[in-house]
């Protein structure tokens, strides 16, 4: 019993440092605006890699091993670049 608790609780916690997010960004009409959201996230250290669909509106993050951004920073990094999250999906 206490074998499959802690195995259940390990993976709850793991499911918080989830190293693939989607995120839907409403407002995005062109180029600059997605290497500006671009740009403000390459500059977070717990960032692997950013890409931005414009076609889409959809920022894919991919964090660094066992590092993790929250979903409030993500909203604060979308709203500096002058936009709004519609939607936060991790993976």
């Amino acid at each position: 019993m206490k074998k499959a608790l802690v195995t259940i609780t390990c993976l709850l916690s793991l499911s918080a440092y989830a190293n693939e997010i989607n995120v839907k960004v409403s407002g995005m009409v062109c180029s600059m605006c997605a290497q500006g959201i671009k740009k403000k996230f390459s500059k977070i250290d717990s960032i692997k890699e950013i890409n931005v669909n414009l076609d889409t509106k959809l920022v894919q993050i991919q964090t660094k091993d066992a590092q993790n951004i929250t979903d409030e920073q993500i909203n604060e990094v979308i709203k500096e670049a002058g936009f709004n999250v519609s939607n936060i999906e991790r993976k």
